[in-house]
């Protein structure tokens, strides 16, 4: 088995293990045993099970801070660029569902080292998003009158809210779930002049009622 393929293996275990007994339910005999691996092939991949469970958030962490980073090298404009970050935020809960439902259950366990490097990558996340409304205030796209830090973290509680409701299989896909989020923020956001413009109406959901029967 590759080196990759173990520890994924080892992941998956864990979460499944930590979901029904909680992290201090479980031990690193058993994560190995269900996993069928041995106590070298874990110990090769982490150091403790309290890096175990900082390595199960920097998955779903790292993997928004990249798409963020990327939006705000290779979009056009403010709005392009926001629309991008929160698709992306939004996906996460489809693609590292268990990782975060452990991870906001068992976070209080991780020792201080650990809860410092997460505090890094999530405050270079918020710095990202505040980045992109200051960009959009200045650019005129977004309102002037709408504090950045308030607005930036609204956008944070809103979408992290997600990992509570969201159930893969449900009527809505992450995609169309995706694109209400960005309807929500956008349609609160931009000036009434950015709203005309035709690249952004992709951006918007439209309506089924025909405005000539109301």
């Amino acid at each position: 088995m590759k080196t990759t393929e173990l520890k994924d293996r080892i992941i998956e275990t864990s979460l499944k293990l930590f979901e029904m007994h909680g992290f201090h339910g479980v031990t690193v005999s058993q994560i190995v045993a269900e996993s069928g691996t041995s106590k070298g092939g874990f110990y090769h991949h982490f150091q403790s099970k309290d890096e175990l469970l900082y390595v199960i958030h920097d998955y779903f962490i790292s993997y928004v801070l990249t798409k963020a980073k990327e939006a705000d090298s290779s979009s056009k404009n403010p709005t392009e660029k926001l629309q991008k970050i929160i698709q992306s935020f939004v996906k996460v809960f489809h693609l590292y569902k268990p990782h975060i439902s452990v991870f906001y259950q068992e976070s209080i366990y991780l020792k201080p080292e650990y809860t410092e490097e997460i505090k890094k990558k999530r405050d270079s996340y918020k710095k990202l998003i505040f980045k992109c409304l200051e960009e959009g205030k200045e650019s005129g796209e977004f309102r002037s009158e709408v504090p950045v830090d308030i607005t930036g973290m609204t956008i944070l509680g809103m979408v992290n809210w997600t990992y509570k409701w969201y159930q893969p299989g449900g009527e809505k896909t992450i995609e169309d779930i995706g694109n209400i989020f960005v309807d929500l923020i956008l349609n609160s956001l931009l000036t009434e002049q950015a709203k005309q413009k035709k690249e952004y109406q992709s951006f918007f959901l439209k309506s089924d009622i025909n405005q000539d029967q109301i």
